[in-house]
């Protein structure tokens, strides 16, 4: 079963992941990655933090001659800031003389809760692993499992649909969305919101503030009778959620229409089916695509789309009512180094947490472990979907 782990703090040596359970000869694109992480990375209303930093990823075991062995990948990306932090960050040194614990947590983060669950009175140990600095080795792994599904022909990307309550409008395909999006700063589709939103996110930075709103991840190529329905653990479009939910500042995420199928008629919901001997591998398609793609917690042979909503960043510069937790009294919430939007970063991680969803079930559906046994297996489903119900 295909898994990943990441470690390391925002501020320490770097960010570790370790990959298991990818099949033996999977051709690894070292530039791919890096071009992920650089998407990571930018996006309008990134703090300072993006600009000092220039993630390269370097691999450390499970990979030879850029493809995989079936043992685990390990990859490390450095942090360049932490020369500017060791003495804090030491793993093995002493306590520097003069330092002072912080004890003041900002609301909107996990210093707090964080510090009640491991018994901190120092909110750096809670700041530091829960920073979305951890979202690195996110995009390790999601860069990985994209390559891998491209061999079954899924493709995974996506847009920034609203930033600030500003809704991109412009009604065209998924993918001339996606591809519109890829030059702009803030990865978006629609030039005059764009600027709208470059200006909402720049008046938040002016006031001390800041701005989220929603992203899109699409699917496209995904065959049908992917994840399932007989356990909570096999649907898909649960999955989807855990993964997604567990990226920081995410606070929604809706399959398709989601929200705003609870609103209409079942006949305004449902996607009707049709019939095409042409279209392949399956005959059989929905006329429409309300369900984002997932019937039952299984694929339908649709493309695979969801919603993200994410939340202002909770690390603002102007001024909240926080309490210090070793005095007990009222004070201004601390502020530590930020972005200010960060949704276009939040939308990459997204894609990444959708192809390592969909790579599970593809590597679940098939099994296998080389890719030549893998892709021989997908040859005989899709040979099966063709004939179906034979």
């Amino acid at each position: 079963m295909l898994d990943f782990q990441t470690a390391g703090e925002s501020h320490g040596k770097g960010i570790v992941t370790v990959v298991s359970g990818f099949p033996s000869q999977l051709e690894i694109d070292p530039g791919f990655i890096q071009e992920q992480l650089s998407r990571r990375q930018g996006g309008f209303g990134s703090g300072p933090r993006m600009q000092m930093e220039k993630d390269e990823v370097e691999i450390l075991s499970g990979i030879r001659w850029k493809k995989t062995i079936g043992a685990p990948i390990v990859t490390f990306v450095r942090n360049k800031d932490f020369s500017n932090w060791e003495k804090i960050m030491d793993p093995l040194g002493d306590r520097p003389f003069g330092y002072q614990d912080i004890t003041i947590p900002r609301p909107g983060h996990a210093d707090l809760s964080g510090a009640v669950k491991y018994h901190f009175r120092d909110l750096r140990n809670v700041i530091e692993r829960a920073s979305a600095r951890e979202t690195v080795g996110r995009c390790v792994a999601g860069s990985l499992a994209r390559l891998f599904l491209r061999s079954f022909g899924i493709q995974v990307g996506g847009f920034v649909e609203s930033i600030a309550g500003i809704i991109s409008q412009i009604d065209v395909p998924f993918q001339e969305k996606i591809k519109a999006s890829l030059p702009s700063p803030i990865y978006t589709f629609d030039l005059e919101k764009e600027r709208e939103m470059i200006q909402a996110i720049e008046k938040a930075k002016r006031e001390g503030d800041s701005v989220g709103g929603t992203f899109i991840v699409v699917a496209s190529g995904v065959v049908p009778g992917l994840g399932g329905y007989c356990q909570t653990r096999d649907r898909i479009d649960a999955r989807l959620a855990a993964a997604l939910m567990s990226i920081p500042s995410v606070k929604g995420v809706e399959i398709g229409d989601g929200f705003l199928s609870s609103r209409l008629l079942g006949s305004q919901v449902h996607d009707e089916m049709g019939y095409c001997a042409a279209k392949k591998p399956f005959s059989i398609f929905r006329k429409t695509n309300h369900s984002g793609g997932i019937e039952g917690g299984t694929s339908t042979g649709e493309p695979i789309w969801v919603r993200c909503a994410m939340k202002p960043i909770p690390t603002l510069r102007k001024e909240l009512v926080s309490v210090d937790i070793k005095t007990r009294e009222e004070v201004s919430a601390r502020y530590e180094r930020s972005d200010v939007c960060a949704v276009p970063r939040g939308l990459v991680v997204g894609e990444s947490m959708v192809a390592w969803v969909l790579a599970q079930t593809v590597q679940e559906k098939l099994g296998g472990d080389s890719m030549d046994e893998i892709l021989d297996r997908f040859q005989a489903y899709l040979l099966y979907l063709e004939r179906f119900p034979d």
